[in-house]
């Protein structure tokens, strides 16, 4: 059962909302406002998707879920009246997983939360390869960094200082970037 945190931000009620929500096998746990601290409710409710509703997504709305998405990443559903091209892009920037336009009709619902959370997963997957590419980057740096340092140090050619640095990471049984911050270390005690 999926655990919707349903977000009201606005004068209407959401009771046809919520009630379409729980109709459908949800587990709904609601607020009203977002005068709450989002970041720290998710925290605590653990939901597995946040539902806004919201006339206009305004500065604090969006606030609110690029914090949520900075700290503990959910599939986010923004249901508005809003049309503005603009302001939809603003939303999907901030991590908006789904931007619907008008009305919430209960049909709509469980296939508008599954595209959410298959788009969620999507973005999450590309940010963890980029962000291991640029842990990739950052090492292999390191690694050029520290073999130029040993090339001055040890009078070689670039060659022969990376077949140091794999020798001595091979008998230390360490990863080549260990090797790579220790000779950087070591450069930087000597001046």
């Amino acid at each position: 059962m999926l655990r919707i945190l349903l977000i009201d931000d606005t004068e209407k009620k959401v009771g046809r909302l919520k009630a379409a929500l729980i109709e459908g096998g949800f587990e709904v746990i609601e607020e009203s406002g977002l005068t709450i601290d989002l970041p720290a409710r998710v925290d605590r409710v653990r939901p597995d998707v946040i539902l806004i509703d919201t006339e206009s997504p305004g500065r604090d709305v969006m606030e609110h879920v690029v914090l949520v998405n900075r700290d503990l990443a959910r599939p986010i559903v923004l249901f508005t009246d809003e049309h503005d091209p603009k302001i939809m892009r603003q939303a999907i920037h901030a991590g908006v997983s789904a931007y619907i336009v008008e009305g919430i009709q209960a049909s709509r619902l469980q296939p508008i939360l599954e595209v959410a959370m298959a788009r969620f997963e999507s973005d999450q997957a590309l940010r963890a390869q980029l962000q291991a590419r640029d842990q990739q980057l950052a090492e292999r740096k390191r690694i050029e960094l520290a073999k130029g340092l040993l090339m001055k140090m040890k009078q070689c050619n670039e060659d022969e200082a990376y077949t140091l640095m794999r020798r001595q990471a091979m008998s230390k049984q360490q990863k080549l970037i260990q090797v790579a911050e220790q000779v950087i270390a070591m450069s930087d005690l000597l001046g």
